[in-house]
């Protein structure tokens, strides 16, 4: 059970701490993350570049197993698997 509530706990925190941040990518990137926490992904090292140009590493939510059934099950329609695409957002 505790296992549970620490998920909840961290998708509530991505939703109190970045969905009042203005701009529909971003506020995808909010639902994304609150699924990511709400399905157990592991955190990973993620290393990209700035708007300067120079390269920064950061944790970052990774995708684990139930995350990726839940996203291919938001994508299904009847026969389709793609009829919808996922939106993974932007980071504030």
């Amino acid at each position: 059970m505790a296992k549970s509530n620490s998920r909840i706990d961290k998708a509530i925190e991505f939703a109190v701490r970045f969905g009042g941040i203005d701009g529909d990518h971003h506020k995808a990137w909010v639902i994304d993350q609150m699924v990511r926490a709400l399905t157990g992904c592991p955190m990973v090292k993620y290393t990209g570049k700035g708007a300067d140009g120079e390269p920064y590493t950061c944790d970052i939510q990774g995708e684990s197993l139930e995350y990726k059934q839940v996203v291919a099950d938001a994508c299904e329609d009847g026969d389709d698997p793609n009829a919808y695409e996922w939106e993974i957002g932007i980071p504030p």
